[in-house]
């Protein structure tokens, strides 16, 4: 092996000068470092002087000129990881390529030469010996050989420092994802102070000052009230039928109430929407004022007077209550029908005290197959005697035990089922395990096959209204109906726990019916496959020859509500033209009847070489009901066909049958606030729900809410 001497004298040979490149690669690189292809070469030759160039930008800018090097002085250039320098005499030292040997001038007496031509060296492609043995080991287009010629650790790369101080930082915008992220997540609004949290937050950006919680509360309230509130506002200013309100009072650890207001209302596309609207916090919820003030806040805080429909209540309201509401609302919102229309109760609600009542009637019986179920359901052993009892009776039931959740009384309800089907296997093990206390008797038996009877329909008319997410008020009063003819059907054989069921649950389904049936039945008028003809049916299977009676009834409430829409002026607005009102794009802001509205109501009511609206559309043939409809598109694509009915039915069909979630359709007892919103200011509660909601639901007339949620989903993603 020649010495370094040697290999710099045959290198600097005058004829070794005149040679090619080429020439010069074979003298200095052995065949085996030759047979890199040109693809690799040129890939690794880009990554190289890519980096190259990069990390000599980056200690230009902060050492300047190259300068003989000092004792004291620490190399910067990448290219000391590719070299090393070794002293040949006292006034000449030379670069030494760690892969090739091959040497350059690097220092003769006071003068240095730089760096750039080791570079080129590196970046250029010129050693094939660091190409080959990259090409072999390594992806091209990303180098990581190091100074030792190790291939398994990238080298270290001298990166400058990111100026913070050249990136821009908005306070505000920040401000603003912070209050979003608080509202879309419910978190607790201090958390801006934990440590935790403001650690994070400055690894990400050192700049970030901490807030307080009375910053972000600020934050998201004037969120709410400056830009969210008035989207959604402009979206209700241009709906084109009225509004329909729900109210469910929540209560609090605190022993205020929350009363929580949704507006629901049919846009110009026929599009069922809700919103939440407001939360009013009310000290004295059961006083007859409560609901009359929280109800009032919203109109006037929404400018819905003239727009309100109906109101449906999950909270009993005595009818002092009702009697101050009507009188607010009538001073500036002529009511619809006399409000014959205008209050309702929860469906889901009602659902849930006549379930209640069931199982309060049954308790005692209730308490010995609970304690049964967790007998069999607590022990494997005791599941697994349970089980082989079964095989021997070869009892058909495939439903398992469980036990109940009596917060949700389907629960109650599903435990009684299948713990019915498999007395015969709890009999047995009665008589087989002395250790198995309280068994039910045969009686006890039969009168949790009662309650289940009983409890059936309910449970079935509350599953719907969990399952539909549209208007299900056309087709709820028949689940109503079922309910009443079954109750009003059983037959006692004079047992009196079967006496006192019956006794309860017609007189709580008989006044259920005579506050709702008006409403129910006018929306089953609205469906094309039933109109006033499962009205009659229902009725004269019940009513028999007094049902005539109850059908005039709903008849004439439903002329009486169709004359008052054909009185209603016609604003021509936007919502109004596209609804087929009219069929050109007229400019006119609005039209006036020069005081003829009267006269357009007698031509309606007296003329006889012409039928309404409201008669044409009942005496036509109903539509088959093998399938399911969406009643909102057939009235959307008959609005020219009946002008004047089909708004009246998409106001009726706005209104609600019930105010509960799909999830607390089945709940026994009023949702309460979290301890942490309580001990917030009330508007503080408001904006967070609100904004919440708005956020999650979007305001499809304005393109800004759209953006939005799709920012935040692609934050969460």
């Amino acid at each position: 092996m020649a010495t370094i001497e040697e290999k710099n004298q045959l290198i600097s040979t005058p004829e070794n000068q005149m040679a090619t490149l080429e020439e010069k690669n074979r003298l200095i690189t052995p065949p085996e470092y030759q047979m890199v292809t040109l693809e690799e070469k040129n890939q690794l030759v880009a990554a190289l002087e890519y980096q190259m160039t990069t990390l000599e930008e980056n200690s230009r800018s902060t050492h300047g000129p190259e300068t003989q090097p000092s004792k004291r002085m620490k190399r910067k250039s990448m290219v000391w990881e590719h070299f090393t320098i070794e002293t040949l005499s006292s006034d000449c030292r030379r670069a030494f390529c760690k892969q090739c040997r091959q040497s350059f001038a690097y220092s003769m007496g006071s003068k240095v030469s730089g760096t750039s031509h080791l570079k080129r060296h590196i970046a250029k492609g010129t050693c094939l010996a660091l190409l080959n043995n990259q090409g072999n080991r390594q992806t091209p287009g990303t180098p990581t050989m190091n100074g030792n010629s190790s291939m398994s650790d990238p080298p270290r790369r001298r990166c400058r420092s990111r100026n913070s101080a050249s990136i821009s930082f908005d306070l505000d915008h920040f401000r603003q994802k912070i209050a979003r992220m608080m509202i879309m997540h419910d978190y607790p609004l201090h958390m801006v102070e934990h440590p935790g949290f403001v650690n994070f937050v400055k690894s990400l950006e050192p700049r970030y000052d901490m807030m307080s919680f009375n910053t972000v509360q600020g934050d998201c309230i004037s969120g709410y009230l400056m830009r969210e509130k008035q989207k959604v506002m402009k979206f209700i200013e241009c709906l084109p039928g009225r509004v329909c309100l729900t109210l469910n009072v929540w209560t609090s650890s605190q022993s205020l109430s929350y009363v929580f207001i949704t507006g629901h209302f049919i846009d110009g596309d026929w599009k069922p929407q809700r919103r939440i609207l407001n939360v009013v916090m009310e000290p004295y919820p059961n006083s007859d004022a409560a609901l009359s003030h929280a109800v009032a806040s919203c109109l006037s805080d929404w400018s819905l007077e003239g727009k309100l429909f109906s109101i449906t209540f999950n909270h009993p309201v005595g009818e002092p209550g009702r009697e101050n509401l009507r009188s607010l609302l009538c001073v500036k919102d002529p009511l619809i029908i006399n409000g014959q229309l205008l209050f309702g109760n929860c469906s889901a609600h009602a659902l849930s005290s006549f379930a209640k009542d069931v199982l309060w009637e049954g308790r005692e019986i209730i308490k010995k197959v609970r304690y049964s179920v967790k007998y069999v359901k607590t022990t494997e052993s005791h599941e697994q005697k349970f089980r082989e009892l079964k095989q021997q009776l070869q009892v058909p039931s495939e439903k398992g035990l469980s036990l109940d959740n009596q917060a949700q009384w389907n629960t109650t309800y599903q435990m009684l089922v299948a713990a019915s089907e498999l007395k015969e296997v709890f009999s047995c093990l009665d008589t087989s395990d002395p250790n198995y206390k309280e068994a039910p008797s045969m009686e006890d038996w039969k009168r949790v096959g009662i309650m289940c009877t009983y409890l059936k329909p309910l449970f079935d008319a509350a599953n719907f209204l969990a399952s539909r997410t549209g208007p299900t008020q056309n087709t709820f009063f028949h689940e109503v109906w079922k309910m009443h003819d079954l109750y009003h059907s059983i037959t006692s054989h004079g047992d009196p726990f079967v006496i006192s069921l019956a006794e309860i649950m017609q007189e709580k389904m008989d006044k259920y019916l005579k506050e709702c049936i008006l409403a129910l039945a006018i929306v089953v008028v609205m469906d094309p496959r039933f109109k006033m003809k499962l009205i009659e049916f229902s009725f004269l299977r019940f009513y028999g020859e007094e049902a005539g009676k109850y059908v005039k009834i709903i008849d004439g409430g439903l002329h009486k509500l169709f004359l008052e829409y054909v009185r209603l002026p016609l604003p021509l607005t936007s919502a109004y033209a596209e609804d087929g009102n009219f069929e050109n794009n007229t400019k006119t802001e609005e039209i006036s009847d020069n005081g003829l509205t009267d006269c357009d109501v007698y031509v309606e009511t007296t003329s006889q070489n012409t039928k309404s609206e409201l008669e044409r559309y009942l005496e036509e043939s109903l539509l088959p009901r093998h399938q399911e409809m969406d009643v909102l598109k057939w009235w959307e694509e008959n609005k020219l066909k009946y002008p004047t009915l089909s708004k009246m039915a998409r106001d009726i069909l706005t209104m609600q049958v019930s105010t509960a979630e799909p999830d607390t359709v089945f709940d026994t007892e009023i949702k309460e606030l979290d301890s942490y919103r309580s001990s917030l200011r009330p508007e503080t509660v408001e904006a967070l729900v609100c904004a919440k909601d708005w956020l999650r639901y979007g305001c499809e007339a304005s393109t800004e809410v759209s953006n939005a949620l799709a920012e935040v989903k692609g934050l969460g993603s």
